[in-house]
């Protein structure tokens, strides 16, 4: 018998899930469970996603529905995988405790670098994993240089086709083909989790639609920071001339951020509503028909553009790209393809790239040179045409001048760059630029 596992931690991605079950992408198997995971940094008080409004609509995809907070409590499923002594021992463990007996066991997870994924991966280390696309990340390279011995179990990597075009780089070094899962098999989910979500109480009928991220929780952003773009987002609307807005905050971002943006909203003299309710935005697409949505770099503004044709704006992107941190942060590239692809709310400008697949790779390559060796020459030539002063910022000298590409300094002023004594006088600089702007 053959029992797949499939992971989840978002309604989002278990959203995708059913999509690719609903096409055929995902095989009939004896046995089909949905694992999910609840990663929020104190699960105990956040909604896992089978308890979210619409779920229901998808749970016949599933055979059973199991925790993974459950298998492994009291560790966090962020925080914890097993000593490879002990592998053994809990394959054994999960085996029993989910009745698996000897089956063969297929896996489809998420964020394949990271837990929970590594570890239940790491855990049935002779099953065969596919890897599915929660949102932008998969256009960038994998964050680490993973195992071989866990690359190479990976069939291939399954994404919506959010830019249409652009093949993801995440798993190539393995030789992983990426297969789509379409668009209207996804929308239809979305229309099957909106019809068994409670409408929500909003007073007007296509209003703006704002949506929060939580960074700073990150550590991308300052709490102050961010603050400031959802700040930022709210005049930039109403600039443009929209009176009735919708903010849509991250779940667990704090509610005094949504009293800020309240009392400005009343300044501004706009009608304003904060959205509590733990919904999909999609869901809030299908009912609100929103004007206009707005947002920094989140995968909601090119769902909504791509597969229900909503306009969107992104503000911030420009500062965000200079604070991720270390570069290769798997941030970048969604953040990189916002800030490319999508209007600026403030002057309605698209800086779009000549050739988006030769950019990404140029950013792929810089990222990871030593996981993509291959895409050297692709960034070489990219970069040797000449960069635009928008594109600059995406390309930091000092990298370049590190990998020895065109844009970086030449040979002795790059020796000179790398004294300590240099660097160091660099830094102060660049912390004293960015006192002096706040």
């Amino acid at each position: 018998m053959t029992t797949q596992i499939l992971c989840a931690s978002t309604l989002y991605g278990a959203a995708t899930l059913a999509a690719a079950v609903d096409t055929g992408l995902i095989r009939p198997a004896d046995r089909r469970i949905l694992l999910i995971s609840n990663n929020a940094a104190v699960p105990e008080v956040a909604p896992p996603l089978d308890a979210m409004p619409g779920f229901e609509a998808i749970r016949d995809r599933f055979d059973e529905v199991l925790s993974w907070n459950a298998a492994i409590e009291p560790f966090h499923p962020s925080g914890w995988s097993p000593r490879t002594e002990d592998v053994p021992l809990w394959e054994r463990h999960l085996r029993r405790l989910w009745e698996l007996g000897d089956d063969d066991v297929e896996f489809a997870v998420e964020s394949i670098q990271v837990n929970p994924a590594l570890a239940v991966t790491g855990i049935f280390t002779g099953a065969a994993v596919d890897v599915y696309a929660d949102g932008l990340m998969s256009y960038g390279p994998t964050r680490i240089k993973l195992d071989p011995l866990l690359g190479t179990r990976v069939r291939r990597v399954l994404h919506l086709d959010l830019v249409p075009g652009l093949e993801p780089l995440l798993l190539t070094e393995f030789g992983v083909k990426a297969e789509t899962v379409p668009d209207e098999a996804f929308r239809a989910v979305l229309e099957q989790i909106g019809a068994r979500t409670p409408a929500p109480e909003i007073p007007y009928d296509a209003p703006a639609l704002l949506l929060g991220q939580y960074l700073s929780a990150l550590d991308i952003l300052t709490a102050g920071e961010e603050e400031e773009l959802h700040l930022r987002m709210l005049r930039g609307t109403a600039a443009r001339g929209h009176r009735q807005i919708v903010f849509k905050p991250h779940p667990t971002a704090p509610a005094r951020w949504s009293r800020l943006l309240e009392a400005e909203a009343a300044r501004l003299g706009v009608e304003f509503t904060v959205l509590d309710a733990p919904v999909l935005a999609e869901t809030l697409y299908e009912r609100l028909r929103p004007v206009l949505v707005v947002g920094c770099f989140s995968t909601a503004l090119f769902t909504a553009r791509q597969l229900y044709g909503l306009d969107t704006a992104r503000t911030g992107t420009g500062m965000l790209l200079e604070r991720l941190t270390p570069y290769q942060n798997s941030n970048r590239v969604p953040a990189v393809l916002a800030h490319t692809l999508l209007p600026e709310l403030e002057t309605g400008r698209t800086r779009t790239p000549g050739d988006t697949g030769r950019l990404v790779a140029a950013i792929g390559f810089t990222m990871q040179p030593r996981i993509h060796p291959g895409l050297r020459p692709a960034a070489t030539a990219y970069l040797a045409d000449g960069v635009t002063p928008d594109e600059q910022r995406l390309f930091p000298r000092r990298r370049l001048t590190v990998l020895g590409l065109p844009g970086g300094l030449p040979g002795r002023l790059a020796a000179l760059s790398r004294r300590p004594a240099v660097r160091r006088a660099a830094r102060k600089a660049r912390r004293l630029g960015r006192t002096v702007l706040r």
